[in-house]
């Protein structure tokens, strides 16, 4: 059932995803073609807003807190899960796997590549105080507007 507090949930996320995505493209600079990066990310951040976060507040502010770090999460997991996942097609595509297991294990060690690039402070402290606040918004919007 869409409400506002699953609309603001994903808009923050959303948002949220799309700065951090900028963020990962000014740190890596050896890929050039970007592509639907940002656009991609944003998208998988409306689908964790509206789905993960949004249906779960209508708590108090603490947890609310909580629930917003807890979709951020869940947004960074799935985002690395999609961009591993499309690496080891093209890579699979390129007869690069001896195996389907080959494969699917790689998808795993590529996620922990791409996580490396998260690990600058500034980005840390986006995901982190970004995840926190949108939950909070979340809640605030609940509570106003419900």
């Amino acid at each position: 059932m869409p409400t506002s507090a699953r609309l603001a949930a994903a808009v923050c996320y959303g948002l949220l995803a799309w700065i951090v995505s900028g963020m990962v493209i000014e740190v890596v600079p050896e890929k050039e073609n970007w592509g639907s990066f940002q656009p991609f990310n944003a998208l998988v951040g409306l689908v964790v807003g509206w789905f993960v976060v949004g249906k779960r507040v209508r708590v108090d502010y603490v947890t609310a807190m909580g629930i917003g770090f807890t979709g951020m999460v869940a947004a960074v997991f799935w985002v690395l899960f999609f961009h591993s996942f499309n690496t080891m097609l093209e890579l699979a595509l390129d007869r690069r796997y001896d195996g389907p297991v080959e494969a699917i294990v790689s998808i795993f060690k590529i996620a922990l590549e791409y996580s490396a690039y998260l690990v600058h402070v500034h980005i840390i402290a986006t995901l982190v105080v970004g995840g926190i606040l949108s939950g909070m918004i979340a809640e605030f919007v609940d509570r106003r507007w419900s």
